[in-house]
This record gives structure tokens, sequence and C-alpha cells, in this order.
């Protein structure tokens, strides 16, 4: 019995000593496991963190770089004919009505006034009939002056809704004064009133043709001119490029106007019909004017 108690103890110490080497070799295999869970962990904390500053240093130059792009886009985009306005104006000029501008109305409506009349007075008319053999009457002088009308037009349009209420009252002007004129040489009511109904379509096509002429090559510039200013009757090419060339550099010297000088006087000088350096486009001198803006 002895002896099987001894030998039943040695098999059970072998079976400890077999289960405890087995749980050492499991705890140095779960120790190295840990071991190189904590380094792959640390490595990979590492290049996360290093990923992480990568991420916002690409968001912070990317946030740098759309604000730039905004500050961009908006300086190119704030034009004056882009004027931001509120939604009761927009309800008021839905309706008919003027909402409020930047200068006052009857400031805008005298430079509007003085403005049709530098079209009128500050025209060699005679020069163009002589050089572009047009017959001297009130069809012909109409058609010169609605060719002067329509660049101040032009050059007013950029200047907002404030340039947009002069050019309608431009246009006003010179409905009055065409009808004034008729009276004047005697012209009979009934006549008149049919004229002035033709003028009227033949302004506003001639006014697409132009913008469309302004905008493209010569050639759409000469024609728009062969239909309405020549009323397609013009058989010598030099008269119209001597017409194009006239209108381009008096565009050009528009633009060279300041736009606030011309809200408050609308005075405007005209260029001569022919020149001997008609591409020397010179800054004209401003115009003086008081604080009534007289």
């Amino acid at each position: 019995s002895c002896q099987t108690g001894v030998t039943q103890w040695i098999a059970a110490c072998s079976g400890l000593l077999q289960s405890t080497a087995v749980q050492g070799q499991c705890r140095r295999m779960l120790c190295g496991i840990s071991q190189r869970h904590k380094a792959g962990q640390f490595l990979l904390s590492k290049s996360c963190g290093g990923l992480i500053q990568a991420n916002g240093a690409i968001a912070q130059q990317h946030r740098s770089f759309c604000n730039t792009n905004k500050l961009l886009s908006a300086k190119d985009s704030l034009q004056p004919s882009e004027e931001k306005v509120g939604a009761f104006t927009r309800i008021i000029e839905a309706m008919g009505f003027t909402g409020p501008l930047k200068y006052s109305r009857w400031k805008i409506k005298v430079a509007a006034l003085r403005m049709y009349t530098c079209c009128v007075e500050k025209t060699d008319y005679e020069e163009f009939f002589n050089r572009c053999q047009m017959p001297d009457t009130l069809n012909s002088w109409f058609l010169v002056a609605q060719l002067h009308v329509w660049m101040c037009l032009v050059r007013m349009k950029q200047e907002g809704r404030t340039g947009k209420y002069m050019c309608r009252y431009i246009v006003h002007c010179m409905w009055e004064d065409v009808e004034q004129r008729g009276k004047v040489m005697g012209v009979n009511s009934v006549v008149l009133k049919q004229d002035l109904r033709s003028m009227v379509e033949n302004f506003y096509g001639a006014l697409f043709g132009y913008d469309e002429g302004i905008l493209s090559d010569d050639r759409a510039l000469a024609a728009a001119l062969w239909r309405n200013l020549f009323n397609r009757n013009c058989e010598d090419p030099r008269h119209l490029e001597l017409l194009v060339e006239y209108v381009r550099k008096q565009v050009q010297h528009l633009d060279a106007l300041s736009g606030e000088d011309l809200l408050l006087t609308g005075e405007v000088s005209w260029r001569p019909l022919v020149e001997s350096n008609a591409r020397s486009i010179l800054k004209p001198l401003s115009p003086v004017y008081n604080d009534e803006g007289l």
C-alpha cells in the first residue's frame, strides 16, 4: 500500500511538473504576444499620430487655400453691375418702382440730361454726313445720335443699378428731343407718330446689333453698322472701316472715364472721327463739380 501510495504520489508530482512547464511555456508565449502587441500598438499610434499631424497640416493648407480662393473670387466678382440688394428692394423693383439708389434721383436725371446733350451737341454731324455720304435729314441725324447714345448706355450699364436708372432717363430724353425736333421741322402729327413708332423699333433692334458687334470681331460690328447706320446702303467699304475704328476708340475712351464723375456730372467728350493716331488713348481730364453734383 505504501509503494502504491508512493507510485501515485510520483505520478501526481510528474503531472504537476508537466502542467507547470506547460503553464510556463504558455506564460512565456503570452508575454511575447503581449510585448509584440504593445510594440505594434506603439508603432501604430506613432504612425497614426504622424498621419493625423499630416492630415491636420493638409486640412489647414486646404482651409487657407479655400479662404484665399474665396477672397480672390470675391475680388473678381465684385463688379458694379452685380450689386447686392435686399428682398424689399427686389420686391419694389418687381412692382415697377425704383429702389434706393447711390445718389438722389434728381442728380442722376440732371447728369443723364447732360450726357444726352453731349451726344447731340458735341458731335460733328456735318463731318459724318460728308465722309459717310449720308443725306442731311432728321432720320440721318437720329441714326448718328442713337449710335452715340448706345455707346453711353454701354458705359453706364457698368455702374450698377444707379447706372441702369440713368440709362432709362437718357433714352427718355432722347425720345422727347426727337419729338420736339419733329414738331419744329413742321412734320405732321400723324406722320410724326408713325415715324416715332418705326424709330423705336429700329432703335432697340440697333441696340441688339451693336451689342453683338462690340462683343464680336470687326466683321460683326461692320455688319451692324451697315444694317443700322447706313440702312443697307453703303457701297464703299472704307466708310465701314472708318466707323468701326471710330466706335472701337470711342468705347475705349469712355471706359477710361471715371464712373463716379459720369454719375454726378454726365460730361462726356468725343474723339474726332478722323485722327492721325487713333490708337493713342489718353486718359481724359476729370470734370469739376460742386457738392450738389452740378
